[in-house]
């Protein structure tokens, strides 16, 4: 759970695609919109300040190496992590430098408070390319018991959903979620950091 300061926080969500929440809502808020929406408005935290610093396409490693730019001038309150369906593609050979990456960026962010999000879905059509992506979600979720950092579980949420079936109506292609994906992304992670949920919407 957050723990909410009467002073005003600034938010930084970094990560792949996914958190930068481009094209594939097709105008539609992305997850962390939605989050914003909810901290900014809805909790009347109205001075509070929430940034989106997702890049499409990029790595554990890429954000570890443009940290500063990307996490260390906004100084966040709280910082959210959403790594791992590009690292996922490196395979099990990869996951060292995933972890080592990830360990890295939660270090230097000491004094925030940090979420870790673990990858959602991708369909079937999407495995092929990121066939060792539950080896990464579990990586998450060691680095969140092993750092003592909030973890959201994106992968189990779906999971839940589609035990017998493919994720496809909350995606908009192999490994990217749609509108639908994203607001469920929200959902779940307003409710594991403590925040309720979106009303009215």
């Amino acid at each position: 759970m957050i723990e909410l300061s009467e002073k005003p926080m600034t938010w930084v969500a970094t990560g792949d695609s996914i958190t930068q929440a481009v094209l594939h809502t097709y105008g539609a808020r992305g997850w962390v919109e939605h989050l914003h929406e909810r901290v900014r408005w809805q909790l009347d935290r109205l001075t509070d300040i929430v940034v989106n610093t997702g890049v499409s396409a990029w790595r554990a490693s890429d954000v570890l190496g443009s940290y500063d730019h990307l996490i260390g001038r906004f100084a966040p309150d709280v910082l959210s992590i959403s790594l791992g369906t590009n690292d996922a593609r490196a395979g099990l050979a990869g996951l060292a430098e995933f972890k080592e990456s990830m360990h890295a960026i939660i270090a230097r962010s000491a004094g925030a408070q940090i979420v870790v999000h673990t990858p959602v879905l991708t369909s079937l059509s999407g495995r092929a390319a990121r066939a060792e992506l539950p080896a990464y979600c579990q990586a998450v979720r060691e680095i969140a018991a092993e750092a003592e950092v909030l973890l959201v579980d994106h992968e189990a949420y779906w999971l839940a959903e589609f035990a017998d079936t493919e994720a496809i109506p909350w995606l908009d292609d192999p490994a990217h979620p749609n509108a639908v994906g994203h607001r469920r992304m929200a959902d779940l992670t307003l409710r594991t950091l403590g925040l309720g949920e979106l009303t009215g919407l």
